[in-house]
């Protein structure tokens, strides 16, 4: 195929332009540059988004399929008015951020409510907390809907996604801990649920909706686990037989000023239960029977791994450090032990 990739140069958009190159595609990224390369092989065009011409010079081209990842309204819509007609199906990499209730655990795409679209001053998440994501993806998923027709375009709700050049210190932060050894804080209960994607079998899947133009929105991650499997299966993929787990309630977490999911002195992969319980436990059923298939958790890991060691400096460090945890874990020991 002729693929156009719009980005391709950090995590999902470069692995898939990477898989792309290696399953035999001609591959063209088209982005602003300034985020890193693309993978060899790969043919980099220059074009900055912001602007709504950017796009038209590679209309001509007549693309078998388009990836984009965009969260900015305005780069979605000058890209379907430049292309739309010289396509033959669309890939839109949405985000279950778009879903308006997290509490309810089990839910699939085909019947869970949605937030309503960004408002019209609005383009693109701002602030720290990244307001608007979810409700500017709800636009951009409308918008490719209504110019490629639901038949032409794929709308994948993209789940955690992890693997190697995790951007985030989320699933690396546990590499990296119990990588580390000695008494592990484990947050919550050992039956809490944990769900993610490995970015190559989230590339992968994009590739195959591109090649068999799959249509219709599904959820884009993998089988919710428990966190004892998810923390056992880290360890194995480290080859540790016998992590130290000590689990940590909730609500002591929370009263020592311990944050969730990602960032400063927080644990990563732990949400506050139960009104975000849903938030990683979808019923991806339908994804899995649409051809996305999951590697086992052990080769997320040792490529995770491999990445950090090889590119220390590109991971990012957050979470506990060593000495709060320490801490935290004392004090939990004086409350098991009165």
């Amino acid at each position: 195929m002729r693929i156009l990739i719009l980005g391709g140069t950090r995590f999902l958009g470069r692995a898939t332009a990477r898989l792309a190159v290696e399953q035999g595609h001609e591959v063209t990224c088209a982005a602003r540059g300034v985020s890193g390369a693309v993978p060899a092989g790969a043919r980099f065009i220059a074009a900055d988004r912001d602007d709504p011409e950017s796009l038209v010079p590679l209309a001509a081209a007549g693309f078998d399929a388009v990836v984009d990842v965009t969260r900015q309204i305005s780069h979605a819509r000058h890209a379907l008015a430049a292309l739309a007609d010289h396509v033959g199906h669309w890939s839109f990499v949405s985000t279950i951020s778009v879903y308006a209730d997290h509490a309810t655990p089990g839910q699939t795409a085909a019947d869970a409510p949605i937030l309503a679209p960004a408002p019209p001053d609005v383009d693109g998440p701002v602030g720290p907390d990244h307001r608007w994501y979810g409700e500017c993806k709800v636009s951009i998923e409308e918008l490719v809907r209504e110019r490629m027709g639901v038949d032409r375009s794929f709308i994948c709700r993209a789940g955690l996604i992890v693997g190697a050049e995790d951007p985030s210190d989320r699933f690396p932060y546990w590499v990296r801990r119990l990588s580390a050894g000695g008494e592990v804080l484990a947050p919550g209960h050992p039956t809490d649920r944990v769900q993610f994607v490995d970015v190559a079998d989230l590339a992968g899947w994009l590739l195959h909706a591109a090649s068999t133009r799959l249509g219709g929105t599904y959820d884009g991650t993998g089988p919710a686990m428990s966190r004892a499997e998810m923390l056992a299966g880290v360890a194995a993929g480290l080859g540790i037989a016998d992590p130290a787990l000590t689990w940590v309630d909730q609500e002591f977490l929370l009263s020592h000023d311990v944050r969730e999911w990602s960032g400063e002195r927080a644990l990563p992969l732990w949400v506050r239960l139960p009104e975000t319980a849903g938030l990683m436990d979808r019923d991806v059923r339908p994804a899995l029977d649409a051809g996305l298939t999951i590697r086992p958790l052990a080769d997320t890991v040792r490529a995770t791994a491999s990445w950090m060691t090889a590119h220390p400096a590109a991971v990012r460090q957050g979470g506990l450090d060593p000495a709060d945890e320490a801490a935290i874990l004392g004090k939990w020991q004086a409350v098991r032990d009165r």
